[in-house]
């Protein structure tokens, strides 16, 4: 006899949203309720009939939405839903890449659940609380999908900064870096310690595109981490790469990317530095500089913070940008839109005197879709800029 499922209620008017398939149900929207966090519930509309289903979160989401029908919710679904985000990776156009994003959380439909893959290895990220006590299901309904690609070890990361740990569902945690293919490009991943899940995996297309610019040019990847963008360059052809990460370990990684591939050592240089030191103290122009830092803005009331740090970045980065080279700007921050992101371009480009043109803008890689009504998920903005004049890059 199946257990009968909790309910909560709406006491806000949101039924259309729910409807229509946005994933969150803040906790202030529904009357108080005490329920578990990763439990089943109901949520009913403010005439208390059934609107959606969900998993109870802990946080200021009361309820992250699963189905708006009135389906059991076990294993036999959630595999259901894997199945759909794997075929939708297997249908993209990823040759010689076997690091990507298998499921994207709320676009797939999986609120709070990120699998990302690296070759053998898979890890998972569960956000919030909402799969609190479901280890046991997810771990019986990944195993056999899993291992049909080949995956040997499923390992979960959580906690931020000091708190950060791994978790080994099944196999075990790679003592060194792993190498992973992306378009052809191999590079080396702490799927243990490493920012995110290793790797950026949401800016394939933003590497791809740098590997398309490079040729002849030299170019300068800040807050560069483990050498993505650089050693994209350096593939493309580009004659100077210079990386910039606060992060000794980030940067020796850097190094090591760059060797992996074949690259001249000669034609690379590896900086362990902040980047506004490094900036105020350069004195080399560069064709295209790449600044993709880490978000400004934790929270909605830190938005206009983060748009001065914003413009102040990209005044400093502007003035290393040859004329006519390309400054590349990045933001991961989800509370920033892009209407302001690509202001705070036109404001530093306007301080500095140095007119820009946005030429191509572009989001987070096709293994990271987007869901129409759930604009939050739209978090990467990336804008391609040119600085007007002809390209020539060294000493200023």
């Amino acid at each position: 006899m199946r257990s009968p499922i909790s309910a909560v209620r709406l006491i806000k008017p949101l039924e259309r949203t729910v409807a229509r398939g946005h994933p969150w149900v803040f906790r202030d929207a529904l009357a108080p309720f005490d329920i578990a966090a990763g439990a089943i519930v109901d949520v009913l509309n403010r005439r208390s009939r059934f609107l959606a289903r969900g998993l109870v979160d802990a946080g200021p989401i009361g309820v992250r939405v699963l189905t708006t029908v009135e389906e059991p919710i076990d294993e036999s679904w959630l595999v259901r839903r894997l199945l759909e985000a794997l075929a939708a990776r297997d249908r993209l156009d990823l040759a010689d890449t076997d690091a990507l994003r298998l499921v994207h959380g709320e676009a797939d439909r999986l609120p709070g659940l990120v699998v990302d893959q690296y070759g053998e290895v898979v890890v998972l990220v569960l956000d919030g609380s909402v799969w609190n006590g479901w280890r046991p299901t997810l771990s019986a309904a990944l195993q056999p999908l899993l291992d049909a690609r080949g995956v040997t070890a499923l390992l979960r990361r959580h906690g931020r900064g000091s708190r950060k740990a791994v978790e080994t569902w099944w196999g075990a945690v790679p003592t060194a870096p792993i190498a992973v293919r992306e378009l052809g490009m191999a590079l080396l991943v702490d799927v243990a310690r490493g920012q995110k899940t290793g790797l950026f995996l949401d800016h394939r297309d933003s590497r791809r595109r740098v590997r398309e610019l490079a040729a002849g040019r030299c170019v300068l990847n800040l807050f560069g981490y483990t050498g993505g963008f650089s050693v994209a360059a350096g593939l493309g052809g580009a004659v100077r790469v210079v990386t910039v990460d606060s992060a000794a370990p980030a940067i020796d990684l850097a190094r090591r990317n760059w060797q992996l591939n074949g690259l001249p050592a000669a034609r690379h240089l590896a900086v362990s530095a902040e980047v506004e030191p490094f900036l105020a103290g350069n004195r080399e122009r560069f064709d295209l500089v790449i600044a993709d830092p880490p978000s400004f803005a934790s929270s909605q009331r830190s938005v206009s913070s983060a748009l001065r740090a914003y413009t102040a970045l990209h005044r400093s980065a502007l003035a290393a940008v040859a004329p006519g080279g390309w400054y590349l700007a990045a933001s991961c921050s989800s509370h920033v839109g892009r209407r302001a992101f690509e202001t705070t371009l036109t404001e530093a480009a306007q301080r500095n005197r140095r007119p820009l043109r946005i030429a191509e803008r572009w989001g987070a890689a096709a293994d990271h879709p987007l869901r129409p009504e759930f604009p939050e998920g739209d978090y990467l903005k990336v804008a391609l800029c040119q600085v007007r004049g002809e390209t020539a890059c060294g000493r200023a």
